[in-house]
């Protein structure tokens, strides 16, 4: 006998157009199929569970009310967006969420017409609504634009410049803040719902229009004491909107994001709206709704792996050695203990970056500055003028939104601020959002600056202390996500000489230069290449700027091929080791150079393994580039287990 589904309403619902022929009073049974369906189905693949079930009343009420796809629907950052994927398309597929060839863990425009604005970056969705609001205007169109963006990412600048451009516009833009956090104005209830419904509905609207256009009739100063009047009278009886509105915003909230009977008609009355310029929605979410463990540890149930749902016990790692950030966080709090000028900076990432540990222990030396990765860095260069030691701990990716402040507040001014890039290269289920591929690039070209990467735990430790006893330029650092090695981490670190390199195996025909963790697969390849007669040296660069060039030289001299390893674009460490080459005339004597770097795409999300296959950084492509220099098929020359 079959059993009865446990979510009738949600087989029902494929699409939102599905979802809009339910009756209102359906749509709280739906929410709850909604939310058992996403914890169920992130118990089986990991990924972010709070933020999404935070807006499942959210998600059903925008989609009820709006005419999604042809209203355009933006998430910010995208992280809470599972829900969404289920009620558009994307249910029988939402088990494949973050792995190889499945469902992004973000938005995804190629991925659905429902998503019209990729993210996973922080505090863009604004901007974008914006401009997809003058392009709609410009073609003379009527749908809507809205945008969801939460609290912290209101931390950033790039949202406030976007609220601070559509209020100076009269294009029809909404944007709905989902306050999680309650940082900003407590929900007052039953009240607080009637009073939004009140002032989005077309009486007052059409009344408040009349009025604006009356008084823009009338001598300015009597205009100016007519707006202050009628915005006095709003505050009085809503609460947190007065940034907005002085921003040029009609505020309306809070309101209460999970009473769906409170959300549908104010959505409606501001669908409805007959008026001109931007309006925000702010309504009051809590992280984790739904599900008991993760409202009682929103921070634990943010990113998660798979897990019990009966229990919500998180499957453990069986990992053998600690990952990358756990050394270096252990490293930089001995770093802190012996100096107390060193101080550590994170932008919104205590946790992910691993310097929670160093704001446990120094609470008055540690710095979240939120989502704004801009001001951490000429905040960090500050910290340095008046010679105290700040360690910018941040995942590369995130780096790129900080470029000029690295460029011109740091490197030009030759101030020893230390970035620690975590999540440096290829970082699996997250895919090329959240990839670190750019970094050696684009420090690399600024002057003054020192660039180093780990190849192991024990490097990642000796770096750590190179960087606290730089006090003459800023230093990088790169480590990637996930597991060691397995080698003995020192307990104290010993500080390198900048710029050396060091040689791990010794050849004579081919030469491995290798810069990071991709060391490992070096030796690998390299006892492969033995096997078949080609006595092979290896070599980590440990720098990539200053470059040691004396190894460099030597290894091109010495051997008929060198190839260049690292986890990075193109215009990187490779690049680096071509110029120098090139000004010393050692490409001119037939030395077969090839740069094994990350190919020019970004690589959807797998397994780190996988993605390390196809960008031909394993074991596999590293023998197989020797070979192609060697001008040998490697196919057929070379049987791999």
């Amino acid at each position: 006998m079959l059993q009865p589904s446990k979510t009738p309403l949600l087989d029902r619902v494929n699409t939102p157009d599905d979802l809009r022929r339910l009756e209102p009073g359906e749509l709280r049974q739906l929410a709850d199929e909604l939310r058992q369906e996403m914890i169920s189905a992130v118990s089986q693949t990991g990924g972010h569970l709070g933020a999404g079930l935070g807006v499942v009343e959210l998600t059903v009420a925008l989609h009820y009310v709006f005419s999604t796809p042809e209203d355009r629907l933006i998430w910010d950052v995208g992280h809470q967006a599972y829900p969404h994927k289920i009620i558009t398309g994307r249910r029988d597929r939402i088990r494949t969420l973050r792995q190889g060839g499945g469902l992004s863990g973000f938005t995804k425009r190629s991925e659905s017409e429902y998503d019209p604005f990729g993210a996973a970056h922080s505090s863009t969705s604004i901007s974008a609504g914006l401009g997809m609001a003058i392009a709609r205007d410009l073609d003379e169109k009527a749908n809507n634009v809205v945008c969801v963006i939460g609290d912290g990412a209101m931390s950033a600048g790039m949202a406030y410049e976007a609220l601070n451009n559509a209020g100076a516009m009269d294009s029809n833009l909404i944007v709905v803040l989902n306050d999680n956090d309650m940082s900003i104005a407590p929900p007052v209830g039953a009240l607080s719902a009637y009073l939004a419904r009140l002032m989005t509905g077309r009486p007052y609207l059409s009344l408040r229009e009349i009025g604006k256009q009356f008084a823009q009739r009338l001598p300015r100063r009597i205009h100016e004491q007519a707006v202050r009047a009628e915005e006095f009278a709003r505050n009085m009886i809503t609460h947190g909107g007065t940034l907005f509105e002085e921003l040029g915003f009609y505020y309306v909230g809070p309101i209460d994001g999970h009473n769906l009977d409170h959300l549908l008609p104010v959505l409606k009355n501001v669908r409805d709206a007959k008026r001109r310029g931007p309006i925000l929605v702010h309504v009051v979410t809590q992280k984790g709704k739904g599900y008991a463990p993760a409202e009682v540890s929103a921070d634990k149930y943010h990113g998660v792996v798979k897990f019990d749902v009966a229990t919500g016990a998180q499957v453990k790692s069986n990992a053998k050695a600690p990952s990358y950030t756990k050394v270096f966080s252990e490293a930089l709090v001995q770093e802190a203990k012996k100096d107390s000028k060193v101080v550590a900076i994170t932008a919104a990432m205590p946790a992910g970056t691993g310097v929670d540990l160093f704001g446990e222990l120094f609470p008055d030396r540690f710095f979240d500055v939120g989502i704004a990765e801009q001001h951490a860095v000429t905040f960090a260069a500050g910290l340095a003028t008046e010679g105290y030691k700040p360690f910018v701990a941040i995942y590369s990716t995130f780096l790129q939104r900080a470029y000029d402040q690295v460029v011109h507040d740091v490197a030009l001014q030759k101030l020893p601020v230390r970035f620690c890039m975590d999540r440096a290269g290829l970082v699996g289920a997250d895919g090329p959002t959240h990839a670190g591929s750019f970094d050696i690039a684009f420090l690399g070209c600024i002057p003054n600056m020192v660039l180093m990467a780990a190849a192991d735990e024990a490097d990642l430790v000796h770096m750590v202390a190179t960087q606290a006893a730089t006090d003459d330029a800023p230093t990088a650092l790169r480590y990637p996500r996930g597991e060691g090695t397995g080698v003995t981490v020192p307990l104290e670190g010993v500080p390198l000489e900048i710029g050396k390199g060091r040689i791990l195996r010794e050849g004579h025909k081919v030469a491995l230069f290798s810069y990071g963790t991709r060391l490992g697969e070096c030796l690998a390849a390299a006892d492969e290449l033995a096997a078949h007669g080609l006595a092979t040296t290896v070599a980590d660069a440990r720098f990539a700027k200053p470059l040691d060039i004396d190894l460099l030289t030597r290894l091109a001299r010495e051997h008929e091929v060198l190839i260049t390893v690292e986890e990075g674009s193109v215009g990187g460490f490779g690049s680096f080791c071509l110029q120098a080459l090139a000004e010393a005339g050692l490409l001119d004597r037939g030395l077969k150079v090839r740069p094994l770097v990350l190919p020019d795409c970004y690589i959807d999300h797998d397994t780190q393994p996988a993605m390390y296959a196809k960008a031909g950084l394993d074991r596999r492509g590293i023998v197989a580039k020797v070979f192609e220099a060697l001008g040998k098929d490697a196919k057929e020359t070379i049987r791999l287990a």
